[in-house]
């Protein structure tokens, strides 16, 4: 746990590697903006290219963005069937692989494979992960946590994401007018049930020696974050260190034809977050930018 003296913030861009746009704009929003650390789709349609941009960013905190949801596994899928489709690709967000897990059909002995082989993939493209967190907060239902700390341990990895989002977090990143407020609302109840699914999750982080922040927001916000909301938060950071989840990114061509909704919102955010007066107030009030690899004593 963090040294709860200062207000440290980890601004961590999900999804690096889900397109080239996507790439172009958590560097952006890095080199020009307060992002200071993003997560690695193993899997990713532009993985060549964001480990190229990693390896020219090491400012750049960079962790393994655990997936289980889009595109094709790096296991060959007949040995992580239970994870895959006909067409052998991961089929469903987190309902659905809560239904399988209800269900029984879904192995966690396969998951763990998979989880293994996406690490290994970005280690053996010359990245050691600062930590690792969930696409769609997958790590954080019922058996997948324990995976990701064991996967941690024995892969070096020193930190992992915790999905509980502070409510008086989630309140002031909603400041704001113009925003979806029933998708809003129904991203706030995923975070509360994300807390309930493991709410064991810091307790069993401390006791496997995995570092984590102190405080985590973005979910309920996620693809309908304002300036409103960024200033808000900012103003009202706790002492700690907090890490915001965002998704920067530019639209092109790959991106538009993907499968995820999150497509405009992604340019707003690259504005949002590299705007000169969110860099000027983030000084002002004192707040140290880091990433991970601070938060675990490494760096």
């Amino acid at each position: 746990m963090a040294n709860a003296t200062v207000r440290n913030l980890i601004v961590n861009g999900d999804d690096l590697a889900w397109a080239e746009g996507v790439n172009r704009g958590i560097a952006e929003a890095h080199l020009n903006g307060i992002v200071t650390s993003a997560t690695l789709l193993a899997n990713g349609a532009a993985f060549d290219s964001a480990v190229k941009l990693v390896k020219a960013t090491p400012s750049l905190g960079v962790g393994v963005h655990l997936n289980l949801s889009d595109g094709k596994p790096v296991s060959p899928p007949e040995n992580v069937q239970s994870l895959v489709n006909n067409q052998g690709e991961f089929a469903g967000g987190p309902e659905a692989l809560l239904l399988r897990i209800a269900r029984r059909n879904l192995r966690l002995n396969e998951v763990e494979v998979e989880w293994e082989h996406q690490i290994q993939k970005v280690v053996n493209a010359g990245i050691h992960p600062t930590h690792l967190d969930g696409h769609k907060h997958v790590h954080m239902l019922p058996g997948m946590f324990e995976i990701a700390l064991r996967l941690a341990k024995r892969n070096s990895i020193p930190a992992i994401r915790i999905s509980h989002e502070g409510s008086s977090l989630r309140a002031a990143l909603s400041t704001g007018e113009n925003q979806n407020a029933p998708l809003i609302m129904k991203q706030g109840v995923q975070a509360r049930v994300l807390k309930l699914l493991a709410r064991d999750a810091r307790a069993l982080a401390e006791s496997a020696g995995i570092a984590t922040t102190d405080y985590f927001c973005g979910i309920a916000q996620t693809g309908e974050l304002t300036i409103e909301g960024m200033k808000c938060l900012l103003q009202n950071l706790p002492e700690g260190t907090t890490e915001m989840m965002c998704h920067p990114g530019f639209m092109d061509k790959e991106l538009e034809e993907s499968a995820t909704r999150l497509q405009d919102s992604r340019e707003l955010e690259v504005e949002i977050l590299t705007r000169p007066d969110i860099r000027n107030l983030v000084a002002s009030q004192g707040i140290r930018l880091i990433d991970y690899a601070f938060v675990a004593g490494k760096a």
